[in-house]
């Protein structure tokens, strides 16, 4: 549809991190950029991998784990915090991104989401991103963001925000029914919460921090 409405526009996907110096992957020209949800392919001057984050195993393609990267620019560590460096860069000089990831079989790269963002429900893992574009596609909401609410039984439970479009009288009830229909049982939506507006930093990253103390506050009377 997009093509369709702007034939001459070209969008062009890129990922990269502070300390990589510069761009880890991007889309190059109009057939790459045709690989819609991707951020690209591999830069020239890089190595990477996904890895396993609990047994540190290579994985291959289609299979989603921690990106690391390797070459000329990656950063050599963090000034005055060896204990930082150590973490984040290994001893063979591979930067663990921290960003869950995959690479198809054509060598295109595509971002799930923070490793340390995924919600931990009942042994699995699940990630908040791939929730909210499901909820963003509801004509009813205009804007979602969501979390991991702990739980005694299950480790946390996937919590929704939801910021309703003018007019709509969305229920709790059908926003946990439309995710239901679109993820497998241990993805679902466990608990919705309407709100005027989702809190995010000047870059547009959604603050997580505020709405899991936003939902401790609010108590499970209110959810």
């Amino acid at each position: 549809r997009f093509v369709a409405v702007f034939p001459n526009v070209q969008i062009v996907q890129g990922y990269g991190l502070t300390e990589s110096s510069g761009s880890v992957a991007s889309t190059v020209g109009p057939e790459e950029s045709k690989a819609y949800g991707s951020v690209g392919k591999l830069a020239s001057h890089l190595q990477a991998k996904i890895v396993d984050p609990s047994t540190g195993e290579a994985l291959g393609p289609g299979q989603r784990g921690e990106l690391w990267v390797r070459g000329p620019l990656v950063m050599k560590g963090y000034v005055g915090d060896d204990k930082a460096t150590a973490e984040t860069v290994d001893s063979e000089g591979w930067l663990k991104t921290g960003d869950l990831c995959y690479f198809n079989e054509d060598g295109f790269l595509y971002i799930v989401d923070r490793l340390k963002e995924l919600i931990k429900y009942k042994g699995y893992q699940v990630p908040p991103a791939e929730l909210e574009h499901i909820l963003q596609s509801h004509p009813g909401i205009a804007d979602a963001a969501v979390i991991g609410y702990p739980d005694e039984d299950a480790g946390q439970l996937p919590m929704a925000f939801i910021v309703r479009q003018p007019g709509s009288n969305l229920t709790r009830q059908q926003v946990i029914d439309y995710v239901a229909k679109h993820v497998a049982p241990y993805k679902k939506v466990r608990r919705v919460a309407f709100v005027n507006a989702i809190p995010k930093s000047p870059a547009g990253k959604i603050l997580r921090r505020e709405l899991v103390q936003q939902a401790l506050s609010m108590g499970a009377s209110k959810l």
